[in-house]
């Protein structure tokens, strides 16, 4: 492999601004700015992200350049995400990728921000770590607006096994969490009230979805449900039992989950089994995942934190693995908003 090229990757779906560069699947950077402006709306703005994407982008790009001790000028191709995402910042970090690309004369990389969730765990943060899955392996890929098991049989060769058919389970927590009054973005907020509280306190509704697709708006009726009963009998209900409500939630989620993991690896026979995405950085699934390594005889892989929540690190590994097949995409590539662009 050619460990010499050098990769600037931009990742702008959502609300954080991302640059990394990388030597060959080596990370040398990756520099990310969050967008705190959200929190007050309880949910992201696109206008105001994209906003946000405008004024990060440029000092982003420039400290990830000035941490990996890169200049511009030794880059062999930029690696952008084309989609999904939200369409106005998927467009700040586009252009100004291909700006820069046609500035310096080297070749773009259009990357599926899907496919670099499941790719994170092929970063490597030095030349002789070995972490990554073999192939083929199965991943569930949990993120705020996606929830997915992926059978992976190379970086460009992923099966969609089974699928949300409407919420995604990061979704559903930010919008119990918002139910609840606790705040955006609900995830670390249940995350760290769930380590406090008894997951067998209360139950919610699972929902009986065919094969390995997963549904999470019956478990958000359940929960709405559930607390307006609770409060109409005591107004403060949640607030004395915050905790309890939290790990019933989150043990809920996680249960769907894996239940629907665990069909997958029977129905495949692969043992081999990652979590990607934002809600992989939840303890409660985390500690699910190595109960089944321990119960089942799974080898099981689980991302750094870093590598969980949106970042340029993982469109850079996808980057790089098609710029050495010499897959480029031209200077008029448009974003894709939607999940209609496949891995």
């Amino acid at each position: 492999m050619n460990t010499e090229c050098y990769i600037l990757a931009i990742e702008s779906s959502c609300d954080d601004t991302s640059a990394a560069v990388l030597r060959g699947d080596v990370l040398l950077s990756n520099v990310t700015a969050s967008q705190a402006v959200h929190e007050a709306y309880g949910g992201v703005v696109p206008e105001l992200a994209s906003r946000a994407h405008q004024q990060n982008v440029v000092p982003v790009v420039q400290q990830a350049l000035k941490r990996a001790g890169v200049e511009k000028e030794q880059l062999n191709a930029i690696a952008f995400t084309r989609g999904p995402g939200l369409m106005g910042s998927l467009l700040v970090g586009i252009n100004f990728a291909k700006g820069m690309a046609r500035s310096l004369g080297i070749p773009l990389i259009d990357v599926n921000h899907l496919q670099g969730h499941v790719m994170a765990h092929f970063i490597r943060e030095s030349a002789d770590s070995n972490t990554q899955p073999p192939l083929p392996f199965i991943c569930l890929l949990v993120s705020g607006g996606n929830s997915q098991i992926v059978l992976v049989k190379a970086y460009n060769d992923m099966e969609v096994l089974g699928e949300t058919i409407d919420d995604a389970a990061g979704e559903a927590v930010d919008k119990c969490s918002k139910v609840m009054g606790l705040g955006y973005p609900g995830g670390p907020i249940i995350d760290k009230l769930a380590r406090q509280g008894n997951p067998d306190a209360f139950h919610f509704a699972e929902p009986h979805i065919p094969a390995l697709n997963y549904s999470f708006s019956g478990l958000k009726t359940s929960f709405l449900y559930s607390l307006r009963k609770w409060v109409a009998q005591e107004p403060d209900f949640v607030e004395k039992h915050k905790a309890d409500i939290a790990a019933s939630l989150e043990r809920t989620v996680v249960d769907i989950l894996m239940k629907k993991l665990r069909l997958a690896v029977k129905q495949t026979g692969i043992k081999h089994v990652a979590v990607a995405g934002g809600v992989s950085a939840n303890t409660g699934l985390r500690n699910a995942f190595h109960e089944h390594a321990r119960r089942y005889g799974w080898t099981v892989y689980i991302p750094p934190f870093s590598y969980t929540t949106d970042n340029a690190a993982m469109i850079g590994i996808v980057g790089y693995y098609k710029y050495l097949d010499g897959q480029t995409c031209p200077i008029d590539a448009p974003a894709f908003s939607k999940v209609t662009y496949k891995i």
